[in-house]
This record gives structure tokens, sequence and C-alpha cells, in this order.
């Protein structure tokens, strides 16, 4: 196969050619040998888009809110990117919701790419190569990525990490609201939007919001969670298949990003997301050393003779470390 002609692809992609787009979030969703070229042309052209997370439990709406949002946002004049975080085939991995089908109404303007990415398993509701192909469009002009994730739960709240505002959705009924509590969602949501609000019950559940909202207050809510500046977490209400509440959405949206600047919170955040991705990058070369001993025969040996007592966890973790043949010498005499 011919190498990719990384270089082009990015000026290409910076020009807004869509295809050029696409072609460099596969070449990071492969993961193959062109990652880290493609990483490092990136580098110094991103950082300017606001990243959006939109997550929510299932079937509060995610997609069309999503897709209401792209409107509101292309009728501002801004570049839009959309990364749908879907879940994945068991048979194929790939996504088994389409960026088409979802939001058709958005794939013929020149403003906007979409793109489906499947989760293939990982937790936390992102794919694992989220972070890149956010880098990409970053880099190719988006004035605002929308990141939606595949739930929320206890194991699916690492948007916050990646997302500079974070939105979470909420629908009357169901209890939602105190689900959204047990799920630690109030923790990680800087905007409450209550969606299908004209269905009955959707004012109970605004109110349980808000109440939670100031007992977190009262109880240092703000302290845990490192936010500074005195944001306060709006509720709003959405009825996202006709539109209605996009416009106070998007007010919300613009007052967080410009709280983010006036109070040093967005540097704070992207330090901790470089941080994050860096040690990713990191344990993931661990785990693939440990993989590549476990397939040599290195670390049933080592597991052996920590078992047999020859040696105890932490020599044998720095023979691993080091790649090394587990050495044959006399513990007694290290």
């Amino acid at each position: 196969m011919r190498r990719p002609d990384v270089p082009d692809l990015v000026e290409r992609a910076r020009r807004g050619e869509q295809l050029a787009v696409a072609r460099l979030i596969s070449l990071v969703e492969d993961g193959g040998p062109a990652l880290r070229e493609v990483a490092r042309a990136l580098a110094r052209h991103a950082g300017r888009a606001h990243v959006i997370g939109v997550t929510g439990p299932p079937g509060v709406g995610k997609s069309t809110t999503t897709s209401a949002l792209v409107t509101a946002l292309r009728a501002a004049d801004r570049r839009v990117g959309v990364l749908a975080v879907d879940p994945s085939s068991s048979f194929s991995g790939g996504a088994l919701l389409g960026d088409r089908v979802r939001m058709a109404e958005h794939t013929t303007d020149e403003g906007v790419f979409i793109r489906s990415m499947a989760s293939r398993g990982h937790l936390g509701g992102l794919a694992w190569s989220t972070p890149h192909a956010l880098r990409v469009l970053d880099a190719a002009g988006c004035d605002v990525v929308l990141i939606e994730t595949v739930g929320v739960g206890q194991s699916e709240i690492e948007i916050v990490a990646l997302a500079d505002t974070t939105l979470v959705l909420l629908a009357p009924g169901a209890g939602d609201g105190v689900q959204a509590a047990k799920a630690g969602v109030l923790e990680v949501a800087d905007v409450f939007v209550v969606n299908k609000a004209d269905r009955d019950g959707a004012d109970e559940t605004v109110r349980d919001l808000r109440r939670m909202l100031s007992l977190g207050e009262r109880g240092g809510l703000d302290a845990t969670i490192g936010r500074s500046g005195g944001w306060r977490i709006p509720v709003l209400r959405t009825v996202a298949a006709r539109g209605e509440g996009m416009t106070e959405l998007v007010a919300a949206l613009d007052a967080h990003r410009r709280w983010l600047d006036s109070s040093g919170e967005r540097e704070r955040r992207r330090l901790a997301r470089a941080a994050a991705e860096i040690q990713a990058i990191a344990l993931e070369r661990v785990r693939a050393r440990i993989e590549e001993a476990r397939g040599a025969g290195g670390l049933p040996g080592l597991a052996k003779r920590v078992l047999a007592g020859e040696m105890d966890p932490y020599q044998a973790a720095d023979e691993l470390d080091r790649g090394n043949e587990p050495d044959t010498a006399d513990p007694a005499s290290r």
C-alpha cells in the first residue's frame, strides 16, 4: 500500500477539503505507522476550536440535540465538526449507527464535518482515537467541535477530560434526575439541558436538578470539581426535535466559553487533557510490552518466580520494564 502523504493531507484539510479530513481521521483510527506523523503535523495547528461534549442517558435525544445545535451554529456562520461515538458491532467492530442516517440534513453543507466512530468496547463513552480525531477537526478550521458520547454512567464520564464544555442531557420522567446524581454527572456538567421539555414531568425534572445544584453549591461542589470563578451551571429546557430552545442553549455555551477564557479554566483543563493523553500513550506502550513478554513467555516465567518466592513483584516488574529476559542470578545476591 502506498504511504500516505501526510503533509499534503494536512494542508488540504486546513483548506477545508472534506476528503482530506476524512482520510486523516481514518489514519488515526487505524492506529498504524502514520499515526505519529499525523500527530506531529497537526500539533501546531490545533487548539482554537471550542470543544463541546454532549452526553446523557440513552433515549434523551443526544443525536437530535446535536443536529439541532449544528443548525443553530451554522446560522451563526460557524464551522462545525461532529464526532459521534457509537456502540460497536460485536461482529465488525464498526459503528452501528451511521452519520448520514442520523444527521442527513447536514451532509451537503461544506461547513459541517460529521464522523461516526466506533467505541470498540472502550470504556468512558469515547473511542480511543477520539482525541486524535478532535485534533484533525480543530486543525481543519472548525470553530466548534461537538463530541457526542455513547451514554453516561459510572464508567462513562471521561468526556469531561476531553471537552472544554460538557453538556449533559436529561429527559422528563424515568427518574432521570435521581439517576443523574447516582451517575455522578452533577460533577461532570457545565450545562444541563432537559430535552423533550414538552412532556409531562419536565418542570419537576428542572426543579430536581436545580435543587441538587443548590445542595452541591452549599456542600462545596465547586471545590470538588476544581471550578473557579463562580460559574453557575444553568438548567435549560429544549425540544430539539422542533429546534426549540437552541438559541438559549447556544447563548449558554458561548457564556461558558467566555467564562473559561476569563477565569483561566480553559488553560487548566487543556493542560490536564494534554497530561492525560501523554499518560495514556505511555500506559499503552507498557501494555504492549507486557503483551510482547506474554507472547515470548517472559511474563509467565516471571509470574512463576514470584509465586515461588524467588523474587518479589517489584523486581519482576523491573525486569519486565527493562525488556530483559528474566535473569537467573541468585535472588539472595541482589
